[in-house]
C-alpha cells in the first residue's frame, strides 16, 4: 500500500484540487495521513469534501482519510514526522497541500520501488506553476541549478556526496519506504523533514532521482518553501550580506547528522562517517572566519585548495561569499 502524508495549514484555498489530484491517480493511494498545523480556515471540511466527491465520480475508489490536528502547531518538520510516523503504507508519498499530481506519478514512482529493491527514497523534477497553474516556464531542477554531474552521481550510487554539498531532494517530489523512518525519526528541528530524510537515506542505502516533472509545483505568496532562481543580482546580493550566524547553524547541523549516523552503528561505512567529519571541520572553519574581509583572505584560499570548498559546497561561489560577506 502507499500512504500520502499531507501536511497542511490554512490550506482552504489549494486543497481540494490537490485531493482530486491524488484520487485521480492511476495508481491511487490506499490512505492519505491529513496533519493539520493549527489552521483556522476549513481547509480540512474542503479535503473532505474533494475526497467524497471523487468517490462519487470513480465508483470502487477506496482512500482512508484520517486526519491529525495539532495545536498549538508542530511546525513543517515535525508535522511531516507526525503525519510519516503515523502512515501505515510500504511507500509513502510526502505531499504540500497546494500542488498537483500528474496522473501517473505513483505509478511511475511506485514501479520503480518494485523494480529495485535496494532503493530507499525516490525524488523527482517539477513543473512549476503559478497560483492559477499557469505554467511559469521552467522546472524545480532549472530553479535549484541542478547540474548534468550532480544527478550523474546520485544516479550511480553518489547522492551522499551531492547532499553533503547541498540538498537537491524537495519533500513534495519525493516517496520513500516506510522502513527509513526506523533509522531517521526523530528529525531534528535544525533540519527541513525532506533534506533529513534524503541524507539519511543516502548515509544507509540507496538514492534515485526521476528527472521527469510529475507534479505542479504551485509557487504563490504563501509558499512556506518555495523555488525560484537566483538572478546575477541576487547572487551578488547574497555575497555582499551579513554572515549572521548560517555557518554556525550549518555546522550545528552536520554535528547532528553525525551524532545519528554514529548512532546507527554497522549500518553506516567507516568512509561516510570520514565524510561527515570533513564536513564538519569545514563548516567549523567558515563559522570561525574573522570578521574583518582582508585576514579572511589566506585561510580561505588554503581551505580551498584543500579542495573542501568544492567538496562541502558549491566550490567558488562559497569561496567568493566568504571573502565578501560582512558581518
Amino acid at each position: 500500500m502507499i500512504s500520502v502524508a499531507l501536511c497542511t495549514h490554512n490550506g482552504a484555498r489549494f486543497i481540494g484540487e490537490q485531493i482530486r489530484s491524488i484520487c485521480l491517480q492511476t495508481l491511487p493511494p490506499g490512505e492519505i495521513v491529513l496533519s493539520d498545523d493549527a489552521s483556522t480556515d476549513d481547509g480540512i471540511e474542503v479535503a473532505r469534501a474533494a475526497l467524497r466527491e471523487c468517490e462519487r465520480a470513480k465508483p470502487g475508489l477506496s482512500i482512508d482519510l484520517r486526519v491529525i490536528e495539532n495545536l498549538p502547531p508542530l511546525r513543517v518538520t515535525k508535522n511531516f514526522e507526525q503525519a510519516a510516523l503515523a502512515c501505515k503504507g510500504d511507500l509513502i508519498a510526502l505531499c504540500d497541500q497546494d500542488d498537483v499530481w500528474h496522473p501517473d506519478r505513483l505509478a511511475r514512482i511506485a514501479a520503480e520501488f518494485e523494480r529495485r529493491p535496494e532503493l530507499l527514497l525516490l525524488h523527482t523534477d517539477a513543473r512549476l506553476v503559478g497560483a492559477a497553474r499557469q505554467d511559469l516556464g521552467g522546472s524545480l531542477f532549472h530553479a535549484l541549478e541542478v547540474k548534468p554531474f550532480e544527478l550523474d552521481w546520485i544516479h550511480g550510487g553518489r547522492a551522499f556526496d551531492v547532499f553533503l554539498r547541498r540538498n537537491l531532494v524537495t519533500g513534495a517530489t519525493t516517496v520513500f519506504r516506510r522502513s527509513l523512518l526506523a533509522q531517521a525519526a526523530p528529525f531534528p528541528v535544525e533540519w527541513l523533514h525532506d533534506e533529513w530524510l534524503a541524507i539519511i537515506a543516502a548515509a544507509i542505502g540507496r538514492v534515485d532521482v526521476l528527472e521527469d516533472e510529475l507534479i505542479d509545483y504551485r509557487q504563490h505568496e504563501s509558499n512556506q518553501i518555495g523555488a525560484q532562481r537566483d538572478s546575477f543580482r541576487r547572487k551578488v546580493q547574497k555575497a555582499l550580506a551579513s554572515r549572521g550566524d548560517t555557518h554556525v547553524k550549518r555546522a550545528f547541523k552536520a554535528e547532528l547528522l553525525l551524532a545519528r549516523l554514529l548512532a546507527l552503528g554497522d549500518l553506516v561505512a567507516a568512509e561516510t562517517i570520514g565524510k561527515v567529519r570533513d564536513k564538519l571541520e569545514h563548516q567549523r572553519f567558515r563559522a570561525a572566519l574573522p570578521p574583518r574581509r582582508v585576514t579572511r583572505v589566506v585561510p580561505v584560499l588554503r581551505e580551498a585548495l584543500k579542495g573542501r570548498y568544492q567538496k562541502f559546497g558549491r566550490g567558488v561561489r562559497g569561496v567568493v561569499r566568504d571573502l565578501f560577506e560582512s558581518v
